[in-house]
Parts: structure tokens; C-alpha cells; sequence
């Protein structure tokens, strides 16, 4: 497999457990983007949010996503607000799969509730708040998606399957219309 997997969702949904599962899994190429964002500019994110704004964040997103753009074999693990930016989609959408893991906020809550990680959490850290938040990012999750793979109650190896199964077809249905082979 030589196109891309970009992971979307809601923090928390398990975009980094199961992006390093498969790239174990399929000896691919991991990027975790929020923790790149941190080793470049050298601080947290949570750090970067309260000193430089959100905006500015949003913008290393899509920087980093450019960067990214020529290479291949990766799996990346996309912010959960990464999606919310169109040009962010075309970006991922050039050169890969972007797939929409998604969990119920019960379960949202349960993974990220004694996090400290997550600005936008802070002072919010309730399964009212979490729904809420969902309810805004999911039609652009969505929309950016190529697919979604629910992860509540189930194993990495799973959803990991079901991921490369889905990745597959599609990467053949777009190569067969663009006239290209695998």
C-alpha cells in the first residue's frame, strides 16, 4: 500500500492507538500531528492554545499537512479539530484515505477524563459538554470522511482490519477510474 491513511475524529476516539497498530501491523510510516506541531514549536499544546491562540494552532495543522503531502506509506494521526478546515481535507483527500473513527461522548469521556492534555476540555471536562462539541464537528467529520469505523467496545486489531479492508477497496475503485494499477 503505497496512499495514505489519515485518522479524523474527536479526541479521544482513538486515532493514536490505532495509528501506531497499523503501522506496526502494515510497516507503515507514523505521524502523529499533534506531537509534531509540539517537537516544532517547541512547547505544548495546551501551551500553544493559551499563548498563541487557537487560530494560530489550526494554522500549523494545515502547514504540517501541506508537508506532509508528497510522501507516502504514512499514517497519520490528524488533531481532532483538523478536519474542520476544508482546505485540511483537500490536502489529506490528494493524497490518501481519510477515515472518521468515531465513539459515543460516554465513551469520549471515559478515555480523555483524567487528561489535562486537551485545551478544550479544560474547565469543560463533562459528558454534556463533550456531546455538545461533538454535535458541531461531526457533519464535517463526515463530510471529510471516506468512511467511518465506529471504536466503541471493540479491539485495535478490529478496527485495524476493517480500516485496511475498507482503505483497500477504496484505493482500487480510484485507481480503476483514474486508469491507474496497483
Amino acid at each position: 500500500m503505497s496512499r495514505n491513511i489519515f485518522l479524523i475524529g474527536f479526541m479521544g476516539a482513538g486515532k493514536s492507538t490505532i495509528a501506531r497498530t497499523l503501522c506496526d501491523l502494515y510497516e507503515m510510516k507514523l505521524v502523529e500531528m499533534d506531537e509534531q506541531i509540539e517537537a516544532q514549536e517547541g512547547r505544548s499544546i495546551s501551551r500553544i492554545f493559551s499563548e498563541s491562540g487557537e487560530a494560530y494552532f489550526r494554522s500549523l495543522e494545515t502547514e504540517l499537512l501541506e508537508d506532509l503531502e508528497q510522501m507516502t506509506n504514512m499514517v497519520v494521526s490528524c488533531g481532532g479539530g483538523a478536519a474542520m478546515r476544508e482546505e485540511n481535507i483537500a490536502i489529506m483527500r490528494k493524497s490518501g484515505s481519510v477515515i472518521y473513527l468515531s465513539a459515543e461522548p460516554e465513551t469520549i469521556y471515559d478515555r480523555v477524563k483524567n487528561a489535562h492534555t486537551r485545551p478544550l476540555l479544560e474547565g469543560h471536562m463533562d459528558i454534556a459538554y463533550i456531546e455538545e462539541l461533538m454535535a458541531e464537528r461531526h457533519p464535517k467529520y463526515q463530510n471529510a470522511a471516506d468512511f467511518a469505523v465506529k471504536t466503541d467496545g471493540r479491539n485495535t486489531g478490529d478496527i485495524c482490519k476493517e480500516i485496511i479492508e475498507k482503505t483497500r477497496v477504496t484505493a482500487k475503485n480510484v485507481d480503476t477510474v483514474s486508469g491507474h494499477t496497483n
